[in-house]
């Protein structure tokens, strides 16, 4: 048989099929994609899928959360510990809409999620039945795509698509409805088959190599250049290709907090924080530099303050992997399309070896005034009550900064994204864009399942911790080894530091009562221990990372203490302040 006849005879030769059903359909494709585990909560309209999961034991593990809100923020910590995609379970009505505040998360803070909602019977939709809402409108908003399934035989494509549309290009979440009947409906199971390309979508825009040349020569005309960098440098996986940009060019480097981990805390040229409560360098030097480089960041108002006054006397570089962010915020003088894994050794090849000392100089002139006005007592108290930094560096200490840190929001989370050092990529999980209080304990559980063999370390507020502590029955029936951190300080503390400062002291709501933590701990078999005193610190530091399995640690600070440097809102960049 000739070649030819061969590849006529494969052609001819029909398919493999088995009968499955839609649910075993979705197992099969999620295994073939690449899953290994699952976060979620069962119910009425998602039960077909359950009933099939429960021949899969072996192969996909399913973890139980206690709420549905725990259980995609459990898929976030995942995801953004492991670099995979997230995968979350839920039935219709209320476990639909439970998902929408981290769908909404996820979204903006761009982290990848395939999120299966149950539904209500096909010919059920619209009747206003038991738990049936709309969920493709309510979430359209805040997925990358979603799609509703009434026929079993789409499921293999749809989910195909809803993978590779939730990790390509910029990532996002997405959402696949699908309805009772499809679940349980027999169909001929031709076997998964990955999706490589959508018409009309293309996740990475085509570079423009006359672009990265003009970059390359505003770059090697520059005295002051800045670099600013964002998670697009994680999410692209470009560690190595910007750690060479940053060494050749010898350009001063600053990052957003989700681009925390990019290039180690304590490499020579990164310089700082940006933002509300950034580093004063960082912050005061973007209204000094004469060409600034953004790479993989969106110019949140956190970090540019009042744009009217940002950066107005430089040239702007952006690269990005969305064309939409680019001129959204900050006008580009020169816009670089594309994955800046691609384009980032393009412009590396192109910029000349430089040095730039009495430039860097500048910001560690600004270190020093920071670090003698607000770093050292933050730090270094002595006296008092104890403070959130102080914690968070003796912290530092302990886990050489070797640790994932996962944070909840609020003055803690300033406080530990300033002070936490992360000399990994991957090491810090916070909640950026949306700002979610909640967040910080499901997605502790969901990063250490994304990197098991790493120490997470949760620090969390008082009353972020309040918002999903039922989480706790998650780590007690997994067993999973999460290290939680509280940094109890009475208060809904950044709250009450913008009423200090802003609304004449008017407490308004925000002085807050909580539970014996370490109690509530222990009723979940959980080991715990408070501390008030700094002598305590180290001590319980080390016995909370040496137990073996999760621990609870509370940790009483100063009532009434503000996180400086602050850029007050409606400021510019560059009128931060120290104190």
């Amino acid at each position: 048989m000739t070649t030819a006849q061969a590849e006529a005879s494969t052609l001819t030769e029909p398919k493999t099929t088995t009968t499955v059903t839609g649910s075993v359909a979705l197992l099969e494709g999620l295994i073939a994609e690449g899953t290994d585990t699952i976060f979620g909560y069962p119910g009425g309209a998602i039960m077909p899928i359950y009933d099939a999961l429960y021949d899969y034991k072996e192969k996909l593990s399913h973890i139980l959360v206690r709420h549905e809100q725990g259980g995609i923020h459990a898929g976030q910590g995942y995801a953004r510990s492991s670099g995979k995609v997230g995968v979350v379970f839920a039935t219709s009505g209320p476990g639909a809409t439970n998902l929408v505040t981290g769908l909404a998360d996820a979204q903006i803070d761009s982290t990848p999620l395939v999120c299966i909602t149950g539904q209500v019977f096909a010919h059920l939709l619209g009747t206003d039945a038991f738990q049936e809402t709309d969920v493709i409108n309510i979430t359209t908003p805040v997925t990358k795509w979603n799609y509703q399934v009434t026929d079993a035989t789409e499921i293999p494509a749809v989910l195909a698509k809803a993978f590779y549309i939730a990790r390509s290009g910029r990532p996002g979440p997405v959402l696949i409805d699908i309805t009772k009947n499809a679940q349980l409906q027999l169909f001929e199971y031709e076997g998964y088959v990955p999706c490589e390309h959508i018409r009309s979508y293309r996740p990475k825009p085509i570079i423009r190599k006359e672009y990265i040349e003009q970059a390359a020569a505003l770059i090697n005309t520059a005295k002051k250049p800045f670099i600013l960098f964002g998670q697009g440098v994680l999410l692209g996986e470009a560690e190595k290709e910007f750690k060479a940009f940053v060494e050749k060019s010898g350009i001063p480097a600053a990052w957003t907090i989700l681009g925390a981990g990019a290039i180690p805390t304590d490499h020579p040229l990164n310089v700082g924080m940006l933002g509300m409560h950034g580093n004063y360098g960082p912050n005061v030097q973007t209204n000094a530099c004469d060409v600034l480089i953004a790479i993989g960041m969106r110019f949140d108002d956190r970090v540019t303050g009042r744009l009217d006054k940002y950066a107005k006397q430089a040239k702007v570089i952006h690269l990005d992997i969305d064309p939409a962010e680019i001129d959204k915020n900050v006008k580009a003088d020169v816009p670089v399309w594309g994955d800046c894994k691609e384009t980032l050794p393009l412009l590396t090849a192109l910029v000349e070896e430089k040095t730039y000392p009495e430039w860097l100089a500048e910001f560690r002139a600004f270190d020093k005034e920071e670090h003698d006005t607000v770093i050292q007592k933050e730090l270094n108290p002595g006296t008092g009550e104890m403070t959130m930094g102080e914690v968070v560096n003796k912290l530092n200490e302990l886990t050489h900064g070797n640790a994932i840190i996962v944070t909840d929001v609020g003055q803690h989370q300033m406080v530990a994204c300033r002070y936490a050092k992360f000399n990994n990529t991957r090491s810090n999980v916070t909640s950026g864009g949306l700002g979610t209080m909640g967040f910080g304990l499901p997605a502790a559980i969901g990063a250490k399942f994304g990197a098991q063999d790493k120490t997470v370390v949760a620090i969390i507020g008082d009353g972020g911790f309040q918002m999903t502590l039922q989480e706790l029955g998650t780590i007690m029936q997994t067993g999973i080894d999460v290290k939680i951190m509280i940094l109890n300080n009475r208060f809904l503390g950044m709250v009450r530091q913008w009423q200090q400062l802003f609304h004449e002291k008017r407490y308004s709501f925000v002085d807050i009562t909580s539970p014996d933590f370490v109690k509530l701990a222990e009723s979940y078999y959980i080991a715990g221990k408070k501390i008030s005193e700094r002598e305590e610190l180290i001590s319980a530091l080390e016995e909370m990372l040496n137990h073996k399995g999760s621990y609870l640690l509370e940790v009483m600070v100063a009532k009434e203490h503000n996180v400086f440097p602050m850029v007050p809102q409606g400021s510019s960049v560059s009128e931060i302040r120290l104190k």
